[in-house]
């Protein structure tokens, strides 16, 4: 998942409400930095990830056309919440992040326009985006050491890079199979995310509350 730059005291405009940070100059920059990095978007990042993996463990008997679209639309809707979190990351860092939101975006395309693929088709293209953007997370996580919270974001890279190995590892000889294993690490991943969103607003709350005339810091 992607993740904003760690929250600090600085000049220049105050930070929103729900703890958007000010933005690059340009309006439209502005306008998505300001909303990737608050903590509610991650928030709605984690729901998009962990509804699908509920409405799969709930109804495991339905057909691979039904598991192609509730896989598309996870890939299709988290690509979009990434590629405007991706606003909200410095410069050098904006690229990565913007590469795997079209590389969700694209996945989820494929698994909309072919339904009706084979099972191996869809835990390739499923695994591979775990892997690739649990490697491009936790890299990230590492390099940026002012990051708070950081051993939930690795968590969230790890617990990726695992379920795309494992998905792209075992052979998945049936729908039922696929379905339980992939709704299984959509709800952890979610999960992980849930608490990443969790702590990024923690992180918000103290660096606000740091900044403020008169309210004692620790040294």
């Amino acid at each position: 998942m992607t993740v904003p730059r760690g929250p600090a005291p600085r000049a220049g405009p105050e930070p929103l409400a729900d703890g958007a940070a000010p933005a690059p100059d340009g309006a439209l920059d502005r306008q998505l930095a300001r909303l990737g990095s608050s903590w509610t978007w991650l928030l709605g990042s984690a729901a998009t990830t962990l509804v699908p993996g509920i409405l799969i463990l709930a109804w495991p008997d339905e057909t691979l056309h039904v598991l192609a679209v509730l896989i598309g639309l996870y890939l299709l809707v988290t690509g979009a919440f990434r590629f405007v979190a991706a606003f909200a990351r410095e410069h050098g860092e904006r690229l990565p992040a913007l590469l795997v939101a079209v590389l969700y975006v694209l996945a989820g395309v494929l698994c909309l326009r072919h339904p009706l693929q084979t099972i191996a088709a869809l835990s390739l293209i499923t695994g591979a985006v775990w892997l690739v953007t649990g490697m491009l997370t936790a890299w990230a996580a590492i390099a940026a050491k002012e990051l708070p919270h950081r051993g939930f974001v690795l968590g969230a890279a790890v617990l990726g890079i695992v379920a795309g190995i494992v998905v792209l590892a075992l052979p998945v000889e049936s729908t039922f199979a696929l379905t339980r294993l992939l709704g299984l690490w959509l709800v952890l991943i979610g999960l992980v995310e849930l608490g990443v969103a969790f702590a990024w607003r923690a992180a918000l709350r103290k660096a606000r509350a740091g900044s403020l005339p008169g309210t004692p810091t620790a040294a």
